[in-house]
């Protein structure tokens, strides 16, 4: 049961993560905005710039380049499968954050209310060490463990997604051709990041994500990285930093003049996901890769996927 005090607090939460998880901009701004109140919290920085890259995909299937190959179903399909799975993580990280924000107001931790937000057994065990140990680095990692975690079994395993989505020949073009990478742009006309190879495997997705938070907090980089999220808004199109390389001619839209806003649905009897004791492993500190400047990579990969692509709608329409 409840006190007045705590169904007051999970309430307001409830209401706060309804109103931010509306879209991919929503949801890239508050993440960001958490951040700049709570700069111990890594993860929720390293989301917003992984929340932009998603609106940057989203868009991506409406572009010059992916649109042409794709049927309406297809593409709908692929902004499904990017948009739910950013909701779905939106929903269960951001309750999270907000107690722990109630708590630091409170003075007392309150992750004993995490079960009302049907956040795992595995983050309210993590929440109480952080609340102890203050271990930052330790938290980050939990995070990111827990959000491939959340999307795996309703998004990544999904039947229909399976078939239509990760097992599509655009799909697997984009994974031949590293289209599967994060990247981190700043102003001055530089682009960083990562490629993931096997996304339908979560302990790659994990390794992936403690790489590139290694990767937004290195110490010679972060400043540049902060300031391009501070400084240049987000639309949800790649031109957001695609001037900054010199390309001026646009090639994908404003997010929210092509897509409405979804409405989704989620189980209050969501399944825990945390069923059997994790490998300590998942918490190892990952080495980034020698080659972490995109700059020159991007514009190859754009010429070879549209290569690509019209290969396939050649073939497809021979």
């Amino acid at each position: 049961m409840l006190s007045q005090e705590e169904h007051i607090i999970t309430q307001h939460i409830l209401r706060e993560t309804k109103v931010k998880n509306k879209d991919n901009l929503t949801r890239t701004n508050a993440y960001k905005r958490f951040y700049d109140r709570h700069p111990e919290m890594k993860w929720s920085l390293l989301a917003s710039f992984v929340s932009r890259n998603a609106g940057w995909s989203m868009t991506d299937l409406k572009g010059e380049l992916f649109h042409p190959g794709l049927t309406d179903q297809e593409g709908h399909l692929f902004f499904t499968a990017y948009e739910r799975a950013n909701w779905l993580i939106f929903s269960d990280a951001y309750p999270q954050l907000l107690l722990y924000e109630w708590s630091k107001r409170c003075g007392k931790p309150l992750f004993h209310l995490l079960p009302y937000f049907s956040v795992s057994r595995f983050m309210s065990t993590e929440w109480e060490r952080f609340w102890l140990k203050r271990d930052t680095e330790r938290l980050l990692y939990a995070l990111i463990i827990n959000e491939q975690y959340t999307i795996q079994s309703p998004i990544i395993q999904n039947p229909l997604l399976k078939k239509n989505v990760f097992h599509s020949i655009q799909y697997l073009f984009s994974e031949w051709g590293h289209f599967q990478t994060v990247v981190f742009p700043t102003v001055d006309g530089h682009l960083y990041g990562l490629t993931i190879r096997k996304f339908s495997n979560v302990k790659e997705r994990i390794t992936l994500g403690k790489k590139l938070a290694k990767l937004l907090f290195r110490a010679d980089l972060f400043s540049d990285f902060y300031h391009f999220l501070h400084t240049v808004p987000h639309t949800g199109s790649r031109f957001d930093f695609e001037p900054f390389l010199g390309i001026a001619r646009r090639s994908t839209p404003f997010l929210r003049t092509v897509y409405p806003v979804m409405t989704h649905s989620l189980d209050d009897q969501r399944e825990d996901w945390f069923q059997k004791k994790l490998s300590p492993t998942l918490f190892d500190e990952e080495t980034l890769p020698k080659q972490i400047e995109l700059t020159d990579w991007y514009f190859h990969k754009k010429r070879q996927l549209r290569f690509l692509f019209s290969l396939e709608h050649y073939f497809l329409h021979k």
